[in-house]
């Protein structure tokens, strides 16, 4: 009997000995873990798609084990406002490389209120071809009130509001993560801020978010202040986490206003409210030409309502009017260029100057006239680097890139579709120092995570999601705003929900990625 237990014990020291084995190892990198922390240098083990072991593993096995001595390890970043929604959907850029290119692991689709309204049958399209990247769904405010009260400029009835109320349940039933809305644009720019309180309360039942484009970056109509004002009225009066979302001030009129903007926030969060904002790295920002131009009483009723405007003398006169202020806001038409319009190509990549004075037009006069052929899309160069910076610098900053999913070579994009969240490393920490690594990580993958609700991703913790990204001190965006079309570098390798999507710099062809729920989070 004793030989049997001296046998037994035996076999379960020699057990208690093998080596774990694990599905990958990163061995050596300088681990950020998202939460801020400094860098540490350690070994990660993946096992079953989760990160299962941190710590000395140099006596474990692994199928594959990658050397990440000299490299940084960080949890995979996570886009809080991404318009690659409808290009993930089909089958030629469901691979999302040029996102997976930046370290991204994740995006939240259908910002600023666009995008569409049932949930489950966008996630059934963008599951069709695989995904490259995990998607997370927000329900847009603008495409359902659009669905109810169409492009009118007025409050819904008691019972359009219903209506609404059961679009955004049905929603966030879907899996949807929060509520978005773009008080900017048509329609929702028609919408008091009581509607979106009443919206957000339904979502608030869910646990989930409300995002903004707010209604003035600029001093359009309210001005951004008091457009912040409302963001954090919402998440005040309906009880949610609320995001002024690509937060800037627009425009010289309004350049210095980040301090006071910075000062509400605080002052809200100070008050015990759950108010955050997200930003692109850039100085310029994207639209359509209509919606930097136009002014809203002028789109009421859809388009062939504002062309029937533009036919009245006296109305078309109103409109001019108003067009000439808003370009001045913008800063003048040297800093307009066009980067989309399939009525004539042949403008992509210009600027509004230059085409007026090459077919010797007025500025004003030539934007009415395109955006009666359709309208281009437009870059347009407006913020101040103080102010990027002040807001830049904020604990409640997220990074985002407010950037789509482009076919490569087709038009001239902003270059934040290819390069936002490589740009803010490699300029904002590695070139000019502005701030810290370990906080820029933070900004990417900690901090949305915690925000949108997303337990088990975002950081670098054993039973976490394995979304990880290796990268290099070399990991810069390449992309210009006269050639955007250019893929981020330095991403040596990604892992999303535990596979390799790129390995040596090269990706995989692996579409790991998912549509996550609410649920799961």
């Amino acid at each position: 009997m004793n030989r049997c237990l001296r046998t037994l014990a035996l076999i379960a020291a020699l057990s208690a000995c093998e080596a774990p084995v694990y599905d990958t190892i990163l061995r050596g990198g300088q681990v950020l873990d998202g939460t801020g922390a400094p860098a540490m240098e350690t070994d990660i083990g993946i096992r079953g798609g989760r990160i299962d072991a941190i710590g000395d593993l140099s006596r474990a096995e692994a199928e594959t084990t990658i050397d990440a001595q000299g490299l940084y390890v960080s949890p995979g970043f996570i886009d809080t406002h991404s318009h690659a929604g409808p290009a993930l959907a089909t089958s030629e850029l469901s691979h999302g490389q040029p996102l997976l290119a930046q370290g991204l692991t994740t995006v939240v689709v259908n910002p600023d209120g666009g995008g569409p309204a049932d949930l489950a049958e966008q996630r059934t399209a963008l599951e069709a071809d695989g995904l490259g990247v995990n998607v997370a769904q927000l329900v847009p405010h603008g495409t359902v009130r659009g669905r109810v009260v169409g492009s009118e400029d007025r409050a819904p009835s008691e019972e359009e509001l219903d209506t609404m109320r059961g679009l955004v349940r049905a929603g966030m039933e879907a899996g949807g993560w929060g509520l978005s809305s773009g008080t900017f644009y048509t329609p929702g720019s028609y919408s008091e801020n009581s509607e979106l309180v009443e919206l957000g309360r339904v979502v608030a039942e869910f646990g989930g978010i409300y995002t903004s484009h707010i209604r003035d970056e600029s001093d359009y109509t309210i001005g951004v202040v008091a457009a912040v004002e409302e963001v954090i009225e919402v998440g005040r009066e309906a009880g949610i986490t609320a995001v002024v979302t690509h937060i800037k001030a627009l425009g010289p009129p309004v350049w210095g206003a980040s301090v006071e903007i910075v000062a509400r926030i605080s002052d809200a969060r100070a008050e015990g409210l759950s108010i955050y904002a997200d930003q692109y790295p850039y100085l310029a920002s994207a639209t359509r030409l209509s919606a930097a131009l136009i002014p809203r009483w002028a789109q009421a009723g859809g388009g062939d309502a504002f062309r029937a405007r533009v036919a009245d003398p006296s109305t078309r006169v109103r409109i001019r009017d108003a067009m000439v202020e808003n370009l001045a806001r913008r800063g003048g038409a040297d800093r307009i260029q066009f980067r989309r319009f399939v009525a004539d190509p042949s403008i992509e990549g210009r600027l509004l100057s230059e085409l007026a004075a090459e077919r010797a037009a007025d500025p004003v006069d030539l934007s009415l006239e395109l955006i009666l052929e359709g309208g281009p899309s437009i870059v347009s160069f407006n913020m101040s680097e103080e102010d990027l910076l002040t807001l830049m610098n904020q604990e409640w900053t997220m990074t985002s890139s407010d950037g789509g999913l482009p076919l490569f070579g087709v038009g001239v994009p902003h270059p934040r579709s290819y390069g936002a969240f490589a740009r803010k490393v490699a300029k904002y920490v590695f070139e000019d120092e502005v701030m810290s690594l370990e906080a820029a990580i933070r900004s990417m993958t900690g901090l949305p995570a915690e925000v949108m609700g997303m337990a088990d991703r975002g950081t670098i913790a054993e039973g976490m999601v394995a979304d990880l990204v290796v990268f290099s001190s070399d990991f810069r965006d390449n992309a210009t705003f006269t050639e955007p079309h250019q893929l981020s570098t330095g991403v040596v390798h990604l892992f999303v929900n535990g596979e390799a999507a790129i390995l040596d710099g090269e990706f995989t062809g692996t579409r790991a990625g998912r549509v996550l729920t609410r649920a799961e989070g």
